[in-house]
């Protein structure tokens, strides 16, 4: 098989399927890993696809934000190795923000076993999850219902969310660029981040690997605005010595 015409079978499957796997595409072509990773090199440079930890997902999503329901499914992985190590930084009886990310999502279902905690969040998604947890308490923005990401967006989120001191924000982002800071995809998303961050002692950056050196529409904040970066593999030495000099501690998987 010719490599255009690989590609453009890899190209339908992303469109049918919403997703793909490095591993399995080597696989089913009989080709090296290396092989699958430069054509969705080319298919991320064309604006089909976005890489992900593993694999790729379809379209922009540093531009675009995709349904809840192929968020949910990307990046699995890499969003539970993200979960497990904020759960060690929550302690019982915090309150929190979080935001309508699928990796805040993830965030939340590690966070069960923990008492008495108080979250705020925009994300219908998270409410659904948290509300039979005995001793919680949950605070809901309100808003305007996004049905696609089941977020809440408009300008009641950052205005109820300045009503209220939390000890962490937790909180996502489409990308992070040395120049550019923190970026989302969505003014409506970045305003309610940006009220989280002001509402918080301590903001926690959870992102996965494939979200460095992209950057998106709007920004969110610069990196000095956060405390703590988790994400869930070790970022480059150059990401590394960028974080040493804002002397901004980056968590990871040992």
């Amino acid at each position: 098989m010719l490599a255009i015409e690989r590609k453009n079978e890899i190209l339908n499957k992303l469109r049918a399927e919403q997703r793909v796997l490095v591993s399995e595409l080597a696989a089913h072509y009989g080709v090296t890993e290396e092989t699958i990773r430069r054509d969705l090199d080319k298919l991320e440079k064309e604006g089909y696809a976005t890489k992900t930890y593993g694999g790729a997902i379809w379209g922009n999503s540093t531009k675009t934000d995709l349904s809840y329901t192929i968020r949910n499914k990307t990046n699995v992985d890499a969003k539970t190795a993200i979960a497990e190590i904020v759960q060690s930084m929550v302690e019982d009886g915090d309150h929190l923000m979080l935001d309508d990310s699928s990796t805040a999502l993830y965030i939340a279902k590690h966070l069960k076993d923990k008492k008495n905690l108080t979250i705020i969040t925009n994300s219908v998604e998270i409410v659904m999850e948290l509300a039979n947890l005995e001793g919680w308490t949950i605070l809901s923005t309100g808003g305007r219902l996004r049905p696609d990401s089941l977020a809440l967006v408009g300008h009641q989120v950052p205005e109820m969310l300045s009503k209220y001191h939390v000890d962490k924000a937790i909180l996502s982002c489409k990308g992070i660029d040395p120049a550019a800071g923190i970026t989302d995809s969505a003014e409506s998303h970045a305003l309610a981040k940006q009220a989280m961050i002001r509402a918080a002692r301590q903001t926690i950056l959870a992102l996965d690997s494939s979200k460095f050196d992209k950057v998106s529409f709007v920004e969110i904040a610069p990196l000095q605005n956060v405390q703590a970066v988790v994400t869930n593999a070790r970022p480059d030495e150059e990401w590394m010595k960028r974080f040493q000099e804002l002397h901004l501690p980056c968590y990871y998987p040992e």
